[in-house]
């Protein structure tokens, strides 16, 4: 059994040192995304990051059940298993002192649905479904409609003669 091995490992070393030698054409031009230029090969420096959006307004959401996105920056915001700074403003207690969007009542229930007292462990890690907004270009089109706006469109359609 090893000897049938030996000649399949004796073939990819020798091919490997083949590519190595001729320059074999692997590199290919790199996609223009986030790191235009270079080849796939090359390493690039990773481009500055965005800053966050800091618009404290809220956006409309694309789908039901859509988690909100988070409209300012959390930079140095602790969320683990220790403390959450987002419940500072946002917990039921503080929201009305702080006129925060107090998080949702789904947040205080287990999933059996029962009422908690407090933030049900499953929900406490706030970024794991709410992200904060980059102020930035998008890098690929989006054609991307509402069911509104087509519900919108498909009744004003329907009024034209």
């Amino acid at each position: 059994m090893p000897f049938r091995i030996l000649p399949l490992l004796l073939f990819a070393v020798i091919g490997a040192v083949f590519a190595a030698e001729v320059n074999y054409p692997l590199d290919a031009p790199a996609p223009d995304g986030r790191r235009p230029g270079g080849t796939i090969t090359q390493e690039r420096p990773a481009p500055p990051l965005a800053e966050d959006e800091n618009k404290d307004i809220k956006r409309e959401r694309n789908y039901p059940e859509q988690p909100p996105t988070i409209p300012h920056s959390i930079r140095g915001y602790q969320v683990d298993k220790n403390g959450n700074k987002c419940l500072a403003c946002h917990s039921r207690a503080n929201s009305p002192r702080t006129q925060a969007t107090a998080i949702s009542i789904t947040h205080y229930m287990d999933r059996d649905g029962q009422a908690l007292a407090a933030v049900s462990p499953r929900r406490y890690f706030c970024t794991q479904c709410h992200v904060p907004q980059k102020d930035v270009l998008p890098l690929v089109g989006n054609s991307f409609e509402t069911i509104d706006k087509i519900l919108q469109d498909d009744a004003n359609a329907e009024k034209k003669p």
